[in-house]
């Protein structure tokens, strides 16, 4: 080999071993943005504002999808990484996830152990549960429970074929909601009526007799304000419905040590009194959720 060919040589493999040594190593421990959502009721974008504005808090940047519509819509969003995190509920999650309503139980850290399992193939990671619990409840008014000497879900079974239940549209469809109360009660209803997840026309439907029951989440702050007697799940229906924000796997991969953290340290601090209390400041108050969540992560030292 010439001089010259050597020295063009060596120049080319020193030039590319420094380029090879300048370039970025991947990027770990970053803070990459994340795409929260939400499915559609008040609750949820509570929940999805406190955690996204605890993790803009702490450097990184957040996308909002909320509202996007029932899990039936958010739970693919999810898995497909449209989104990449959204508040959930331990025990309805892992029956939607895995089709089978034995799975799931009153026990939450047990619940949260068959919800990993079930979404480990997915790449998707259950962070730690709130002791914040909301189940669907049924409600009747204070006549109703008087009049008819009601107070438990098993009262209605002596009223089968007679009431109007409302409640959300994917009633019918969800094993903790109408199946259920069919299976676990032997509940039969004169008509569903199909309204809104626990939102205003549920409640005005029971108000003005449109319905004689309704389905509202047990966290909903209307039963009180309202009048309304939420009925005693004397079979235990409902189970370990904790809420649990759920995260893909591809986005802690980036994200740094503290994303965990600082999601787990909200969620520490969701009690059902906490979160019944932020839903009565949206729902009832009016409050608009953005500035519930700051107020509460503020009053809670969790921001600044």
């Amino acid at each position: 080999m010439g001089t010259r060919r050597l020295a063009v040589l060596l120049a080319f493999i020193v030039a590319t071993g420094l380029v090879a040594c300048s370039r970025p190593a991947a990027p770990s421990g970053g803070k990459p943005t994340v795409r929260i959502g939400s499915t559609n009721f008040p609750e949820q974008l509570v929940l999805a504002e406190l955690y996204g504005q605890v993790l803009e808090a702490n450097g990184y940047s957040v996308e909002r999808h909320l509202n996007l519509g029932t899990r039936e819509i958010v739970a693919p969003a999810l898995e497909s990484g449209q989104i990449d995190m959204y508040p959930e509920y331990l025990a309805t999650y892992l029956t939607f996830v895995t089709k089978d309503p034995s799975k799931a139980s009153s026990d939450p850290a047990a619940t949260q152990r068959a919800l990993q399992d079930a979404l480990q193939p997915k790449g998707i990671t259950v962070l730690n549960y709130a002791p914040a619990v909301d189940t669907n409840g049924l409600v009747v008014t204070s006549n109703t429970a008087t009049r008819d000497n009601i107070s438990r879900v098993s009262d209605l079974v002596r009223f089968n074929d007679q009431f109007v239940l409302g409640g959300p549209p994917e009633c019918p469809d969800r094993p903790f909601c109408l199946p259920g109360f069919a299976s676990t009660y032997g509940l039969r209803f004169k008509e569903f009526k199909a309204l809104d997840a626990g939102g205003p026309l549920t409640v005005t439907a029971l108000k003005d007799s449109q319905v004689d029951v309704a389905v509202l989440f047990t966290t909903d702050a209307r039963i009180q304000t309202e009048g309304f007697v939420l009925l005693e799940d004397d079979k235990h229906l409902q189970l370990a419905d904790n809420v649990a924000p759920v995260v893909r796997n591809d986005l802690l991969s980036k994200a740094s040590a503290d994303f965990k953290d600082l999601v787990n340290a909200v969620s520490a601090k969701v009690t059902t009194q906490e979160l019944t209390g932020l839903n009565k400041q949206v729902g009832v108050d009016k409050k608009d959720a953005k500035d519930v969540a700051a107020a509460w992560l503020k009053t809670n030292g969790l921001t600044r």
